[in-house]
């Protein structure tokens, strides 16, 4: 089964964990993340099944979250707040996302992708 794959084409760490992939045989649907970002029904699953806080779910160093202020906002909201928050807008996601529907991994770490999806 293929994996679903969220990134940005701009994004070098994206293009890091796509060349893994390829690399190493994997499939995997990609998705825009700045097009066709996941949903907040599909951004709270991934979120249930990644096991990470909600907070890990945004790109902290990206210009949409710093002029939305959001360093603060965070630290105080909910996570209905929060996932609202995420699914207004894909630049919000740290990326990429990785999920075979039962695993999610955030962000591309070359050990994490060997542990997680090279099986």
């Amino acid at each position: 089964m293929a994996l679903t794959y969220y990134g940005y084409s701009r994004c070098g760490t994206c293009r890091k964990a796509k060349n893994w992939l390829d690399d190493k045989d994997i499939p995997y649907n990609e998705h825009d993340i700045v097009q066709n970002p996941p949903d907040r029904e599909e951004l709270a699953h991934l979120y249930n099944k990644s096991g990470l806080e909600l907070k890990k779910f945004f790109n902290t160093s990206g210009k949409k979250y710093r002029e939305l202020g959001l360093k603060d906002k965070i630290k105080s909201a909910d996570e209905s707040e929060l996932l609202d928050i995420l699914a207004s807008d894909g630049m919000l996601l740290k990326r990429p996302i990785v999920t075979d529907g039962e695993r999610v991994t955030v962000g591309f770490k070359e050990e994490q992708f060997e542990e997680v999806w090279n099986k």
